[in-house]
């Protein structure tokens, strides 16, 4: 596929496993970007939080605050309190802005789902934006903190979501983001069976590389990168572990209903980045 390598700006790639194409200098690997603006916007509608990409994912509210709490406790190691302003791309359900915004002067994001900003508005009484940041007029907003949590592989040109919302970022202001390991040895021994590869929602495969050549293309040092654990409750594994098997709906719907069902349970398998970068003067 033509074209240049988001990371690293090279023109020079291969193609490797599972129809994906490595660039030849960085290593980042990425999906077909070819795929239309508008079937993109429609994979995220409501039904991608509710029987898709996730079971029900208010019903798994509380292990996402959990995830958003523990980010948080890292984030806040790197901010002064100049850093006072906190915007999330990809804030669906408003989790983690509802979290952020005891830390927080003012918290606001940006979704393109529909049913996912109507519920942070309506519920949680957030400041949320149905739409595409790249079509969105932020006027002279200015914001210290930005938030990209597991977004960014679903972007088609995440450089150019990252060039915008720098644009209203200061010097010093921090971008924090979680992303899956392209490099990580889970995702190489799996290869095109890792968990994260699915197409057409994750178009872009970041390693620790290529996502520290992406950031300092675009005027980001990174402070600090490692792999972080998710929590998801006992329910959810056995419910993503059970998908498609036979008998599955019967034993998802047991452990659902029983109170092991709610138990958390908290793996690291160290194939999630987790990146926090400051930008430059």
């Amino acid at each position: 596929m033509a074209g240049e390598c988001v990371s690293c700006g090279a023109r020079e790639h291969s193609p490797t496993y599972g129809g994906l194409t490595r660039c030849d200098r960085c290593g980042h690997i990425w999906a077909d970007l070819r795929i239309d603006n508008a079937r993109l916007r429609a994979l995220y509608d409501r039904h991608y939080f509710f029987g898709q990409e996730y079971t029900d994912y208010l019903a798994d509210a509380p292990m996402a605050r959990r995830n958003f709490d523990r980010r948080l406790s890292v984030l806040r190691r790197y901010l002064t309190p100049a850093h006072r302003s906190l915007f999330e791309i990809g804030s669906a359900y408003g989790l983690f802005l509802d979290a952020a915004r005891p830390y927080f002067a003012d918290v606001s994001g940006i979704d393109i789902s529909e049913d996912a900003v109507a519920y942070a508005r309506d519920q949680l009484s957030l400041d949320v934006r149905l739409g595409d940041l790249l079509e969105t007029d932020l006027g002279t907003a200015r914001y210290d903190v930005a938030c990209l949590w597991d977004t960014i592989e679903h972007l088609k040109a995440p450089d150019c979501y990252v060039k915008r919302i720098a644009d209203h970022m200061r010097p010093g202001s921090v971008l924090a983001l979680t992303t899956g390991d392209i490099a990580s040895v889970n995702a190489r021994i799996r290869r095109e069976h890792w968990r994260l590869i699915h197409p057409p929602t994750h178009l872009h495969y970041f390693s620790r590389r290529s996502l520290t050549c992406f950031l300092d293309r675009l005027g980001f040092d990174i402070v600090y990168a490692r792999h972080c654990g998710v929590s998801r409750s006992l329910g959810a594994i056995v419910e993503a572990l059970m998908r498609g098997r036979r008998g599955w709906a019967r034993a998802t719907r047991w452990i659902g209903e029983s109170p092991l069902g709610r138990w958390p349970v908290h793996l690291n398998l160290g194939d999630i980045l987790y990146v926090i970068a400051v930008k430059r003067a």
